[in-house]
Protein backbone atom coordinates (compact mmCIF):
# COMPACT_ATOMS: atom_id res chain seq x y z
CA UNK A 1 0.00 0.00 0.00
CA UNK A 2 1.60 3.00 -1.10
CA UNK A 3 3.61 4.75 1.41
CA UNK A 4 2.38 2.39 4.84
CA UNK A 5 5.49 0.52 5.56
CA UNK A 6 4.71 -3.25 5.86
CA UNK A 7 7.16 -6.20 6.04
CA UNK A 8 7.64 -7.13 1.89
CA UNK A 9 7.95 -11.04 0.20
CA UNK A 10 11.15 -12.46 0.25
CA UNK A 11 11.38 -15.97 -1.46
CA UNK A 12 13.04 -18.67 0.59
CA UNK A 13 13.24 -22.15 -1.00
CA UNK A 14 14.94 -21.99 -4.79
CA UNK A 15 11.48 -23.03 -6.18
CA UNK A 16 9.91 -19.33 -4.77
CA UNK A 17 12.88 -17.65 -5.61
CA UNK A 18 12.94 -19.10 -9.24
CA UNK A 19 8.91 -18.91 -9.47
CA UNK A 20 9.25 -15.22 -8.13
CA UNK A 21 11.84 -14.29 -9.99
CA UNK A 22 9.81 -14.45 -13.24
CA UNK A 23 6.24 -14.45 -12.08
CA UNK A 24 5.98 -12.81 -8.55
CA UNK A 25 2.46 -14.12 -7.96
CA UNK A 26 3.00 -15.72 -4.27
CA UNK A 27 4.82 -12.18 -3.33
CA UNK A 28 1.67 -10.61 -4.70
CA UNK A 29 -0.57 -12.69 -2.59
CA UNK A 30 1.57 -12.44 0.50
CA UNK A 31 1.65 -8.64 -0.02
CA UNK A 32 -2.36 -8.78 -0.25
CA UNK A 33 -3.00 -11.06 2.40
CA UNK A 34 -0.59 -8.81 4.91
CA UNK A 35 -1.67 -5.82 3.29
CA UNK A 36 -1.57 -2.94 6.92
CA UNK A 37 -5.48 -2.74 7.29
CA UNK A 38 -6.69 0.29 9.83
CA UNK A 39 -8.00 -1.59 12.45
CA UNK A 40 -10.81 0.59 13.15
CA UNK A 41 -12.96 -0.43 10.18
CA UNK A 42 -16.96 -1.29 10.71
CA UNK A 43 -18.91 -3.85 9.60
CA UNK A 44 -19.68 -1.54 6.48
CA UNK A 45 -16.35 -2.26 5.13
CA UNK A 46 -17.51 -5.96 4.19
CA UNK A 47 -19.49 -5.87 0.76
CA UNK A 48 -15.96 -5.30 -0.98
CA UNK A 49 -16.08 -9.64 -0.65
CA UNK A 50 -19.77 -9.86 -1.30
CA UNK A 51 -19.46 -7.76 -4.73
CA UNK A 52 -16.62 -10.23 -5.17
CA UNK A 53 -18.72 -13.10 -4.97
CA UNK A 54 -21.30 -11.92 -6.83
CA UNK A 55 -19.25 -11.38 -9.79
CA UNK A 56 -17.44 -14.60 -9.36
CA UNK A 57 -21.09 -16.47 -9.25
CA UNK A 58 -22.56 -14.16 -12.11
CA UNK A 59 -19.67 -14.97 -14.30
CA UNK A 60 -19.55 -18.65 -13.76
CA UNK A 61 -23.57 -19.35 -13.66
CA UNK A 62 -23.49 -17.40 -16.39
CA UNK A 63 -20.99 -19.20 -18.26
CA UNK A 64 -22.75 -22.63 -17.93
CA UNK A 65 -26.27 -21.04 -18.62
CA UNK A 66 -24.59 -19.51 -22.20
CA UNK A 67 -23.84 -23.45 -22.91
CA UNK A 68 -27.77 -23.86 -23.27
CA UNK A 69 -29.60 -20.41 -24.39
CA UNK A 70 -30.42 -19.82 -28.01
CA UNK A 71 -30.10 -16.47 -29.24
CA UNK A 72 -33.01 -15.91 -31.48
CA UNK A 73 -36.05 -14.62 -31.27
CA UNK A 74 -38.27 -17.83 -32.06
CA UNK A 75 -36.18 -19.94 -29.54
CA UNK A 76 -35.28 -17.78 -26.30
CA UNK A 77 -37.76 -17.94 -24.44
CA UNK A 78 -37.90 -21.67 -25.27
CA UNK A 79 -34.53 -22.43 -24.35
CA UNK A 80 -34.79 -20.34 -21.09
CA UNK A 81 -37.45 -23.07 -20.14
CA UNK A 82 -36.05 -25.80 -21.29
CA UNK A 83 -33.20 -25.38 -18.92
CA UNK A 84 -35.34 -24.83 -16.13
CA UNK A 85 -37.08 -27.82 -17.14
CA UNK A 86 -34.46 -30.43 -18.42
CA UNK A 87 -30.92 -29.27 -18.08
CA UNK A 88 -29.29 -30.46 -14.71
CA UNK A 89 -29.65 -28.01 -12.01
CA UNK A 90 -30.58 -25.37 -14.71
CA UNK A 91 -33.47 -24.06 -12.29
CA UNK A 92 -31.05 -23.47 -9.68
CA UNK A 93 -28.06 -22.05 -11.94
CA UNK A 94 -30.91 -19.59 -13.68
CA UNK A 95 -32.12 -18.42 -10.23
CA UNK A 96 -28.88 -18.29 -8.46
CA UNK A 97 -27.88 -16.14 -11.63
CA UNK A 98 -30.90 -14.00 -11.31
CA UNK A 99 -31.19 -13.33 -7.87
CA UNK A 100 -27.14 -13.16 -7.79
CA UNK A 101 -27.80 -9.62 -9.98
CA UNK A 102 -30.15 -8.45 -6.92
CA UNK A 103 -27.51 -9.70 -4.06
CA UNK A 104 -25.21 -7.66 -6.54
CA UNK A 105 -27.03 -4.08 -6.59
CA UNK A 106 -27.86 -4.78 -3.02
CA UNK A 107 -23.94 -5.13 -2.51
CA UNK A 108 -23.10 -2.51 -4.46
CA UNK A 109 -25.45 0.27 -3.51
CA UNK A 110 -24.39 -0.42 0.55
CA UNK A 111 -20.88 -0.18 -0.85
CA UNK A 112 -21.46 3.61 -2.72
CA UNK A 113 -23.61 5.24 -0.07
CA UNK A 114 -21.00 4.05 2.88
CA UNK A 115 -18.13 4.71 0.60
CA UNK A 116 -20.71 8.64 0.26
CA UNK A 117 -20.73 8.81 3.99
CA UNK A 118 -17.26 8.15 5.37
CA UNK A 119 -16.19 10.67 2.30
CA UNK A 120 -14.21 7.64 0.31
CA UNK A 121 -13.66 9.32 -2.96
CA UNK A 122 -11.95 12.40 -1.15
CA UNK A 123 -8.24 12.95 -2.17
CA UNK A 124 -5.86 10.70 -2.23
CA UNK A 125 -8.86 8.20 -4.13
CA UNK A 126 -10.77 10.31 -6.77
CA UNK A 127 -9.44 7.68 -9.28
CA UNK A 128 -10.75 4.79 -7.27
CA UNK A 129 -14.16 6.52 -7.10
CA UNK A 130 -14.22 7.26 -10.78
CA UNK A 131 -13.49 3.53 -11.51
CA UNK A 132 -16.11 2.33 -9.18
CA UNK A 133 -18.56 4.49 -11.07
CA UNK A 134 -17.52 3.27 -14.35
CA UNK A 135 -18.08 -0.44 -12.67
CA UNK A 136 -21.26 0.30 -11.26
CA UNK A 137 -22.50 1.77 -14.97
CA UNK A 138 -21.39 -1.49 -16.71
CA UNK A 139 -22.92 -3.26 -14.07
CA UNK A 140 -26.18 -1.18 -14.97
CA UNK A 141 -25.62 -2.20 -18.72
CA UNK A 142 -25.00 -6.03 -18.50
CA UNK A 143 -27.81 -6.35 -16.03
CA UNK A 144 -30.60 -4.61 -18.88
CA UNK A 145 -29.15 -6.53 -21.19
CA UNK A 146 -29.41 -9.69 -19.35
CA UNK A 147 -32.87 -8.75 -18.75
CA UNK A 148 -33.74 -8.73 -22.18
CA UNK A 149 -31.92 -12.41 -23.06
CA UNK A 150 -35.17 -14.29 -21.28
CA UNK A 151 -37.31 -12.65 -24.21
CA UNK A 152 -40.79 -12.17 -22.48
CA UNK A 153 -42.75 -9.67 -22.58
CA UNK A 154 -41.16 -7.03 -19.59
CA UNK A 155 -37.92 -7.78 -21.48
CA UNK A 156 -39.03 -7.11 -24.94
CA UNK A 157 -41.15 -3.95 -24.28
CA UNK A 158 -38.06 -2.40 -21.52
CA UNK A 159 -35.84 -3.01 -24.12
CA UNK A 160 -37.82 -1.13 -26.66
CA UNK A 161 -38.43 1.50 -23.62
CA UNK A 162 -34.82 1.90 -22.95
CA UNK A 163 -33.39 2.22 -26.38
CA UNK A 164 -35.45 4.42 -27.35
CA UNK A 165 -34.06 6.67 -25.46
CA UNK A 166 -31.33 7.42 -27.51
CA UNK A 167 -33.53 8.04 -30.30
CA UNK A 168 -33.88 11.01 -28.35
CA UNK A 169 -30.45 12.78 -28.56
CA UNK A 170 -30.47 15.32 -31.36
CA UNK A 171 -29.17 14.80 -34.56
CA UNK A 172 -27.12 11.14 -34.06
CA UNK A 173 -29.86 9.66 -31.48
CA UNK A 174 -31.53 7.48 -34.42
CA UNK A 175 -28.55 6.34 -35.38
CA UNK A 176 -27.09 5.28 -32.02
CA UNK A 177 -30.56 3.57 -31.59
CA UNK A 178 -30.33 1.77 -34.82
CA UNK A 179 -26.92 0.80 -34.26
CA UNK A 180 -27.96 -0.50 -30.59
CA UNK A 181 -30.75 -2.45 -32.37
CA UNK A 182 -29.75 -3.96 -35.54
CA UNK A 183 -32.48 -2.73 -37.31
CA UNK A 184 -35.70 -0.28 -37.30
CA UNK A 185 -37.35 -2.13 -33.65
CA UNK A 186 -36.19 -4.73 -31.27
CA UNK A 187 -35.62 -7.68 -33.46
CA UNK A 188 -33.43 -11.11 -33.52
CA UNK A 189 -30.41 -8.98 -34.04
CA UNK A 190 -30.71 -6.69 -30.99
CA UNK A 191 -31.23 -9.84 -29.01
CA UNK A 192 -27.75 -11.09 -30.52
CA UNK A 193 -25.96 -7.95 -29.67
CA UNK A 194 -27.17 -8.00 -26.32
CA UNK A 195 -26.36 -11.74 -25.54
CA UNK A 196 -23.04 -11.09 -26.88
CA UNK A 197 -22.71 -7.43 -24.83
CA UNK A 198 -24.21 -9.48 -21.85
CA UNK A 199 -21.82 -12.31 -21.79
CA UNK A 200 -18.89 -9.92 -22.55
CA UNK A 201 -19.06 -6.97 -20.13
CA UNK A 202 -18.55 -9.17 -17.36
CA UNK A 203 -14.87 -9.77 -18.11
CA UNK A 204 -14.51 -6.19 -18.63
CA UNK A 205 -15.75 -5.33 -15.00
CA UNK A 206 -13.10 -7.76 -14.03
CA UNK A 207 -10.91 -6.07 -14.99
CA UNK A 208 -11.91 -2.77 -13.76
CA UNK A 209 -11.99 -4.77 -10.15
CA UNK A 210 -8.39 -5.91 -10.36
CA UNK A 211 -7.94 -1.71 -11.16
CA UNK A 212 -9.87 -0.41 -8.31
CA UNK A 213 -8.23 -2.92 -6.12
CA UNK A 214 -4.82 -2.00 -6.94
CA UNK A 215 -5.99 1.60 -7.01
CA UNK A 216 -6.82 1.50 -3.15
CA UNK A 217 -4.13 -0.81 -2.42
CA UNK A 218 -2.22 2.28 -3.61
CA UNK A 219 -3.84 5.14 -1.72
CA UNK A 220 -4.47 2.99 1.45
CA UNK A 221 -8.40 1.75 2.44
CA UNK A 222 -10.36 4.72 3.94
CA UNK A 223 -11.90 4.00 7.44
CA UNK A 224 -14.69 5.26 9.71
CA UNK A 225 -12.62 8.28 10.99
CA UNK A 226 -10.92 9.31 7.86
CA UNK A 227 -8.20 9.69 9.16
CA UNK A 228 -4.66 8.54 7.10
CA UNK A 229 -2.88 5.72 8.55
CA UNK A 230 0.71 7.17 10.21
CA UNK A 231 3.89 6.73 7.27
CA UNK A 232 5.97 8.24 9.22
CA UNK A 233 7.67 4.42 10.23
CA UNK A 234 6.87 0.80 10.59
CA UNK A 235 6.49 1.09 14.34
CA UNK A 236 3.40 3.74 13.77
CA UNK A 237 2.04 1.95 11.09
CA UNK A 238 1.63 -0.92 13.34
CA UNK A 239 -0.10 1.08 15.82
CA UNK A 240 -2.86 1.78 13.00
CA UNK A 241 -2.88 -0.61 11.61
CA UNK A 242 -3.56 -5.04 12.24
CA UNK A 243 -2.78 -7.26 8.37
CA UNK A 244 -5.52 -8.05 6.35
CA UNK A 245 -5.12 -11.64 7.35
CA UNK A 246 -6.26 -13.38 9.56
CA UNK A 247 -8.65 -10.10 11.14
CA UNK A 248 -10.24 -8.90 8.17
CA UNK A 249 -10.09 -11.94 5.90
CA UNK A 250 -12.31 -14.16 9.07
CA UNK A 251 -15.10 -11.31 9.83
CA UNK A 252 -15.06 -10.73 5.62
CA UNK A 253 -16.15 -14.16 5.44
CA UNK A 254 -18.15 -14.42 8.53
CA UNK A 255 -20.49 -11.62 7.45
CA UNK A 256 -20.48 -13.35 3.66
CA UNK A 257 -21.75 -16.46 5.51
CA UNK A 258 -24.22 -14.52 7.03
CA UNK A 259 -25.56 -12.93 3.74
CA UNK A 260 -25.16 -16.00 1.55
CA UNK A 261 -27.60 -17.90 4.34
CA UNK A 262 -30.28 -14.92 3.38
CA UNK A 263 -28.95 -15.40 -0.28
CA UNK A 264 -29.91 -18.95 -0.49
CA UNK A 265 -33.35 -18.49 1.52
CA UNK A 266 -34.42 -16.51 -1.50
CA UNK A 267 -32.85 -18.58 -4.07
CA UNK A 268 -34.80 -21.91 -2.35
CA UNK A 269 -38.20 -20.46 -1.18
CA UNK A 270 -38.93 -16.83 -3.21
CA UNK A 271 -36.74 -17.13 -6.48
CA UNK A 272 -39.32 -14.83 -8.11
CA UNK A 273 -40.38 -12.48 -5.47
CA UNK A 274 -38.11 -10.06 -7.55
CA UNK A 275 -39.23 -10.58 -10.66
CA UNK A 276 -42.58 -9.51 -12.73
CA UNK A 277 -44.80 -12.15 -13.93
CA UNK A 278 -45.25 -10.63 -16.99
CA UNK A 279 -41.93 -12.01 -18.14
CA UNK A 280 -43.41 -15.39 -18.23
CA UNK A 281 -45.05 -14.54 -20.85
CA UNK A 282 -43.45 -14.92 -24.40
CA UNK A 283 -42.71 -11.70 -25.69
CA UNK A 284 -45.20 -10.46 -28.24
CA UNK A 285 -44.54 -7.30 -30.11
CA UNK A 286 -48.62 -6.44 -30.88
CA UNK A 287 -49.69 -6.94 -26.81
CA UNK A 288 -47.98 -3.84 -24.94
CA UNK A 289 -48.21 -4.79 -20.98
CA UNK A 290 -50.49 -2.43 -19.07
CA UNK A 291 -47.27 -1.27 -17.31
CA UNK A 292 -43.98 -1.82 -17.52
CA UNK A 293 -41.93 -1.82 -14.95
CA UNK A 294 -38.08 -2.49 -14.90
CA UNK A 295 -35.93 -4.07 -12.58
CA UNK A 296 -35.75 -2.60 -9.06
CA UNK A 297 -32.08 -1.54 -8.55
CA UNK A 298 -33.05 0.61 -11.96
CA UNK A 299 -36.54 1.83 -10.25
CA UNK A 300 -34.59 5.49 -8.93
CA UNK A 301 -33.00 6.69 -12.38
CA UNK A 302 -36.46 5.34 -13.99
CA UNK A 303 -38.05 7.57 -11.71
CA UNK A 304 -35.91 10.61 -12.52
CA UNK A 305 -36.11 9.77 -16.45
CA UNK A 306 -40.01 9.77 -16.03
CA UNK A 307 -40.09 12.91 -14.01
CA UNK A 308 -39.13 15.61 -16.56
CA UNK A 309 -42.15 16.30 -18.75
CA UNK A 310 -43.19 18.71 -21.05
CA UNK A 311 -45.17 20.09 -18.17
CA UNK A 312 -41.85 21.29 -15.59
CA UNK A 313 -41.01 24.44 -16.03
CA UNK A 314 -37.13 23.66 -16.10
CA UNK A 315 -37.75 21.43 -19.13
CA UNK A 316 -39.70 24.27 -20.53
CA UNK A 317 -36.84 26.53 -20.19
CA UNK A 318 -34.47 24.42 -21.43
CA UNK A 319 -36.33 24.02 -24.86
CA UNK A 320 -36.86 27.63 -25.14
CA UNK A 321 -33.50 28.57 -24.70
CA UNK A 322 -31.87 25.42 -27.35
CA UNK A 323 -34.81 26.28 -29.47
CA UNK A 324 -36.66 22.98 -29.12
CA UNK A 325 -33.67 20.66 -29.33
CA UNK A 326 -34.20 19.73 -25.56
CA UNK A 327 -37.36 18.26 -25.51
CA UNK A 328 -39.11 16.63 -22.34
CA UNK A 329 -37.81 13.23 -23.46
CA UNK A 330 -33.89 14.28 -24.02
CA UNK A 331 -34.35 15.96 -20.82
CA UNK A 332 -35.31 13.27 -18.94
CA UNK A 333 -32.17 11.39 -20.50
CA UNK A 334 -29.96 14.11 -19.41
CA UNK A 335 -31.70 13.67 -16.41
CA UNK A 336 -31.40 10.26 -15.63
CA UNK A 337 -27.74 10.01 -17.05
CA UNK A 338 -26.88 13.37 -14.50
CA UNK A 339 -28.00 11.78 -11.83
CA UNK A 340 -25.25 9.07 -12.09
CA UNK A 341 -22.88 11.87 -13.44
CA UNK A 342 -23.29 13.82 -10.14
CA UNK A 343 -22.37 10.95 -8.17
CA UNK A 344 -19.06 10.51 -9.94
CA UNK A 345 -18.12 14.17 -9.45
CA UNK A 346 -18.72 14.28 -5.84
CA UNK A 347 -14.89 14.20 -4.97
CA UNK A 348 -15.16 17.70 -6.30
CA UNK A 349 -18.55 18.77 -5.04
CA UNK A 350 -17.94 18.35 -1.60
CA UNK A 351 -15.89 21.17 -0.19
CA UNK A 352 -15.88 20.17 3.81
CA UNK A 353 -12.04 19.73 4.84
CA UNK A 354 -13.60 16.65 6.84
CA UNK A 355 -13.45 13.60 5.21
CA UNK A 356 -15.81 11.51 7.74
CA UNK A 357 -19.73 12.36 7.71
CA UNK A 358 -19.29 11.13 11.48
CA UNK A 359 -17.82 14.37 12.20
CA UNK A 360 -20.07 16.19 10.55
CA UNK A 361 -23.52 17.17 11.99
CA UNK A 362 -25.01 18.75 9.49
CA UNK A 363 -24.21 16.70 6.97
CA UNK A 364 -25.53 13.96 8.82
CA UNK A 365 -29.30 14.93 8.25
CA UNK A 366 -28.53 15.51 4.55
CA UNK A 367 -27.06 12.63 4.07
CA UNK A 368 -30.28 10.62 6.00
CA UNK A 369 -32.64 12.16 3.83
CA UNK A 370 -30.73 11.21 0.88
CA UNK A 371 -30.89 8.01 1.81
CA UNK A 372 -34.67 7.75 2.44
CA UNK A 373 -34.93 9.74 -0.96
CA UNK A 374 -33.12 6.39 -3.12
CA UNK A 375 -35.54 4.55 -1.12
CA UNK A 376 -38.32 6.97 -1.88
CA UNK A 377 -37.19 7.70 -5.72
CA UNK A 378 -37.16 3.26 -6.00
CA UNK A 379 -40.92 3.08 -5.19
CA UNK A 380 -42.06 5.75 -7.37
CA UNK A 381 -40.15 4.32 -10.31
CA UNK A 382 -42.92 1.21 -9.96
CA UNK A 383 -45.78 3.44 -9.48
CA UNK A 384 -47.49 4.47 -12.55
CA UNK A 385 -46.78 7.74 -14.48
CA UNK A 386 -49.52 9.82 -13.11
CA UNK A 387 -50.63 12.00 -10.31
CA UNK A 388 -49.48 12.32 -7.42
CA UNK A 389 -46.08 10.24 -8.11
CA UNK A 390 -45.66 12.54 -10.97
CA UNK A 391 -45.08 15.12 -8.56
CA UNK A 392 -43.23 12.98 -6.11
CA UNK A 393 -40.79 12.38 -7.96
CA UNK A 394 -40.07 15.62 -9.30
CA UNK A 395 -39.31 16.38 -5.75
CA UNK A 396 -37.28 13.32 -5.22
CA UNK A 397 -35.34 14.11 -7.86
CA UNK A 398 -34.84 17.77 -7.10
CA UNK A 399 -33.84 16.81 -3.84
CA UNK A 400 -31.38 14.11 -5.56
CA UNK A 401 -29.53 16.82 -7.73
CA UNK A 402 -29.91 19.86 -4.81
CA UNK A 403 -28.40 17.43 -2.40
CA UNK A 404 -25.10 16.79 -4.45
CA UNK A 405 -24.78 20.34 -7.00
CA UNK A 406 -25.99 22.64 -4.22
CA UNK A 407 -26.34 21.33 -0.46
CA UNK A 408 -22.77 19.51 -0.21
CA UNK A 409 -20.75 22.66 -1.60
CA UNK A 410 -22.55 25.09 0.39
CA UNK A 411 -22.13 22.37 3.87
CA UNK A 412 -18.37 22.67 3.60
CA UNK A 413 -18.48 26.53 3.99
CA UNK A 414 -21.34 26.66 6.54
CA UNK A 415 -20.86 23.44 8.68
CA UNK A 416 -19.03 23.96 11.73
CA UNK A 417 -17.65 19.91 12.03
CA UNK A 418 -15.99 18.07 14.92
CA UNK A 419 -12.73 17.42 15.42
CA UNK A 420 -11.89 13.93 14.28
CA UNK A 421 -9.17 11.76 16.66
CA UNK A 422 -5.30 12.51 15.79
CA UNK A 423 -4.50 8.89 15.04
CA UNK A 424 -6.23 5.73 14.38
CA UNK A 425 -4.86 3.89 17.04
CA UNK A 426 -6.94 6.67 19.87
CA UNK A 427 -10.39 6.15 17.97
CA UNK A 428 -9.50 2.84 18.11
CA UNK A 429 -8.84 2.54 21.64
CA UNK A 430 -11.95 5.37 22.52
CA UNK A 431 -14.05 2.69 21.03
CA UNK A 432 -12.67 -0.95 22.33
CA UNK A 433 -10.66 0.34 25.62
CA UNK A 434 -6.76 -0.32 25.95
CA UNK A 435 -3.99 2.15 26.10
CA UNK A 436 -3.68 4.44 22.96
CA UNK A 437 0.33 4.28 22.93
CA UNK A 438 0.18 0.26 22.24
CA UNK A 439 -0.58 -1.62 19.49
CA UNK A 440 -4.13 -3.83 20.28
CA UNK A 441 -2.83 -7.42 20.74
Amino acid sequence: MGGIPHDHYEPKTKGEKWLDSRLPIVGLLYTTLTAPTPKNLNWMWIWGIVLTFCLVLQIATGIVLAMHYTPHVDNAFASVEHIMRDVNGGYMLRYMHANGASLFFVAVYAHIFRSLYYGSYKSPREVTWIIGMLIYLLMMATAFMGYVLPWGQMSFWGATVITGLFGAIPFIGESIQTLLLGGPAVDNATLNRFFSLHYLLPFVIAGLVILHIWAFHTTGNNNPTGVEVRRGSKEEAEKDTLPFWPYFVIKDLFALAVILAIFFAVVGFMPNYLGHPDNYIEANALATPAHIVPEWYFLPFYAILRAFTSEVWVVQIASFVTGGIVDAKFFGVLAMFGAIAVMALVPWLDTSSVRSGRFRPMFKWWFALLVIDLFALMWLGAMPAEEPYASFSLIASAYWFGYFLVILPLLGVIEKPDTPPATIEEDFAAHYGGDAEKPAE
